[in-house]
């Protein structure tokens, strides 16, 4: 594979770095060196989340491994990737993974869930993290950690041998990419339904606080069931159409959970504009036509005479109302890494069901930074996490200082780099140096793992996942051209 775009491991240092950012017509702050806690580095500095101290800047964003028990209950591996959050030196763990409220809405047959039943083993994930960060860091005073939960929606995999979807509405980009037939309503949640579902994220709620977590976090992003809803435009009744109605189930959802668990904290990560889905072009990825489809119907955060555009109004609306209903934290993401991975999830090598970035990585890394700081300037407020850094590497952290003490940002969160490298905070608040041979590439091999049905982990970087028989198979996959 080859593109037209500069590395980040070839780039020298953060003098360069600007030079390239400034020639890609992007703005973007780059401190010169990493800072540490004694040095005050900005992402030392403490954050008030719902009435908590949480003591610094790092967040991790959940990761699923695709590796619990079929009962939905942890396995060693889910067990040690929670352990290495807690030795990560981030104090705000945003919900660890997504954890299903009810079994049919896995994205995966061993996706960890949030149910009565497995409340001994959503325990025993929190406490292993707490004790892990309490051996390495003394306290857990100023360690917030929570739960996310998911229905899956559209992307439901029960079973490895297909989609079982349960969509909003109907969307015909995204109907005809992933098999769904547009004229069979029999996959979109009825009202009724929905009302069910609320029941069973109400109960998923109390089964995390049950078990210890600090707070839940809605999950309203990436393309799953909440999400949708907030783009469901053309769906009739009370949980479509105007604002109101699209926005309903998930204010009345925050609404019914902060009514039966008044003691715990609702945050919700939400993906703030979404884009047309793309797929394989000539040289690189391009959008799905959508022309046909003007003024675009079928996103959230866009703008309906170009989709591929965002338009942060509803959005920014949808925050200061959470706020106003007593939500703790928001963290900010776009899109979906189903059918529009280099917005939401900026890299170099592209997943297996991925294409080749259609633009300089930096360019959605850029996207992603500035649509949080459009955010936190119109609902200051409210505390919230950014997401998008790990593809800046070894400038990862010169980035996340700047931001933060610029503003644009309370938290700076780590997805993939906290697979691969989850005690990057700690090195920078303690030591001010990286472990340059542990930072994530962007290889994306933990995401096509799981697309194979094996675990997701760093295969590449972490030795554990290197030795695992998943290892060998994934690398065959590829040798037989599975990536392209």
């Amino acid at each position: 594979m080859s593109v037209p775009f500069v590395k980040i491991a070839a780039i020298s240092d953060a003098t360069a770095l600007r030079t390239y950012i400034a020639e890609l017509g992007l703005n973007l702050p780059v401190d010169d060196r990493i800072l540490t806690a004694a040095e005050g580095s900005p992402l030392s500095a403490p954050l008030l989340i719902g009435g908590r101290t949480i003591g610094n800047r790092w967040c991790v964003h959940p990761m699923e491994g695709w590796d619990a028990n079929p009962d939905g209950s942890p396995s060693d591996l889910t067990l040690r990737r929670w352990e290495r959050f807690g030795l990560s030196g981030a104090k705000l763990i945003w919900g660890g993974e997504a954890a299903a409220v009810v079994p049919e809405g896995r994205a995966n047959p061993r996706q960890t869930m949030a149910t009565r039943e497995n409340v001994d083993g959503l325990r025993r994930l929190l406490h292993r993290l707490l004790d892990a960060h309490r051996q390495r860091f003394g306290t857990t005073e100023d360690l917030l950690v929570g739960l996310q939960l998911t229905h899956s929606g559209r992307f439901c995999r029960p079973r490895n041998e297909r989609l079982e979807p349960r969509i909003a509405y109907h969307h015909p980009l995204l109907d005809a990419k992933f098999g769904i037939d547009s004229g069979d309503d029999r996959a979109v949640c009825s009202d009724d339904d929905v009302q069910r579902l609320m029941d069973k994220y109400v109960e998923a709620a109390g089964v995390a606080q049950q078990a210890g977590f600090a707070f839940v976090d809605v999950k309203a992003c990436h393309g799953y069931l909440l999400h949708e809803f907030l783009s469901a435009w053309v769906r009739p009744g009370p949980f479509g159409g105007d604002y109101a109605g699209r926005t309903r189930l998930l204010k009345t959802l925050i609404g019914r959970i902060r009514d039966a668990c008044p003691d715990l904290l609702i945050a919700v990560r939400l993906s703030v504009f979404d884009m047309p889905p793309f797929r394989h072009g000539a040289t690189c990825g391009e959008p799905t036509p959508f022309a046909h489809l003007l003024p675009y119907r079928y996103g959230f955060g866009v703008d309906a005479a170009n989709p591929l555009q965002p338009d942060l109004a509803e959005p920014i609306r949808l925050l200061g109302e959470l706020r106003d209903m007593g939500v703790a934290a928001a963290n900010i993401t776009c899109g979906s890494p189903y059918y529009s991975p280099h917005a939401q999830r900026p890299a170099m090598y592209p997943p297996s069901d991925g294409y080749l970035p259609p633009e300089d990585p930096l360019i959605g890394v850029a996207r992603l930074i500035d649509a949080g700081r459009a955010c936190k300037e119109a609902v200051g407020d409210l505390p919230m996490v950014g997401t998008g850094y790990t593809y800046l590497q070894d400038f990862l952290p010169h980035v996340a200082q700047a931001v933060v003490r610029q503003a644009w940002i309370d938290s700076v969160g780590l997805g993939r780099m906290a697979l691969a490298y989850p005690d990057l905070p700690a090195d920078c608040l303690e030591r001010g140096v990286l472990d340059r041979k542990r930072l994530c590439r962007t290889f994306s091999d933990c995401t096509t793992a799981p697309r194979r049905g094996l675990v997701s982990g760093c295969f590449p970087l972490d030795p554990h996942y290197a030795a695992l028989p998943d290892a060998e198979e994934l690398k065959q996959y590829k040798r037989a051209g599975g990536n392209r």
